[in-house]
């Protein structure tokens, strides 16, 4: 009996379900057009930003081009990839708000190779009141993305912590979404609101929209309580939650000060490995090409 449980221990991953190997994603011959996905969840503090960064470096890693959208007026995502998007004068913002402007223009390269970056700055923050009044609304940002979407495999959206017009307008644009759940019980109460709230864009703007994942993050399997709150979104959700867990290292607030994903900062550290295993995962999904 003793043996028995052993073995299936060794054999269980983070989130309680039998460890899955997912293989080395085959090189493309081509690229584009992007496969489009927002990071949502309306609290902050979940790790959106940090796995926008080094989910996009790992897939760029594995021969994607991949393209990073700043949704988010604090601009963390930019300033995470080493830009200072307060010296530029035109951002997502002009491009969700003024016509005329080219996408391409606009987008920064950033120090790693196949990963780029549309930047925000503060600006974003009055977007949202100035895209109330305009004739569809929600579609602003889908507008920008169609003139890139055929130079990228993937593009990733980082929203900002809330359910507001910049997260629909992600919402609208994306064919797939993962939901970042930080192990902890508040993080729990959440979901279900956002769930609630992609059925309804997939209902009324957006049908091709899916959930491809929930991703766990800040995990530590030392404690009851981490373990206890995946069990619990593994029975909500069976199908939906990544195999994949993002485990608490202080090693990506060292990365974001340097300005670097994990993947090149600490390119052999455990936490660039949970990235790559992740986009091993959404490409094994179907999530990414």
């Amino acid at each position: 009996m003793t043996s028995a449980k052993q073995t299936l221990d060794i054999d269980l991953g983070p989130t309680g379900r039998p460890v899955q190997d997912f293989p080395q994603p085959q090189p493309l011959s081509s690229h584009g057009p992007a496969r489009i996905i927002s990071m949502v969840n309306q609290k902050g503090g979940v790790g959106k930003t940090t796995s926008v960064i080094n989910l996009g470096a790992a897939l760029a890693e594995y021969g994607r081009k991949v393209l990073l959208v700043d949704l988010d007026p604090q601009a963390a995502l930019s300033a995470g990839t080493g830009i200072n998007a307060n010296e530029l004068d035109v951002t997502v913002y002009n491009l969700l708000i003024e016509r005329g402007h080219d996408a391409r223009e606009v987008i920064r390269e950033t120090g790693t190779e196949n990963l780029d970056v549309l930047p925000a700055n503060i600006d974003l923050s009055a977007a949202e009141v100035q895209l109330v009044n305009e004739v569809a609304r929600e579609m602003a940002l889908a507008r920008v993305l169609r003139q890139v979407e055929d130079d990228y495999d993937v593009i990733i959206i980082d929203c900002q912590p809330s359910l507001g017009l910049l997260t629909v307008n992600a919402l609208a644009a994306s064919h797939g979404v993962i939901i970042p759940l930080e192990c902890e019980f508040f993080a729990l109460r959440g979901v279900a609101l956002l769930v609630e709230t992609i059925e309804k864009v997939q209902d009324r703007i957006n049908p091709r929209l899916e959930i491809d994942g929930i991703l766990a993050t800040m995990f530590d399997s030392r404690t009851l309580h981490t373990r206890e709150v995946v069990a619990r979104v593994v029975e909500a959700f069976p199908d939906k939650v990544f195999h994949t867990a993002i485990k608490r290292t202080i090693k990506f607030p060292d990365a974001s000060v340097a300005a670097e994903p994990i993947t090149s900062y600490a390119s052999s550290h455990a936490g660039a490995e949970n990235y790559r295993s992740l986009a091993r995962e959404l490409i094994s999904r179907g999530g990414a090409p």
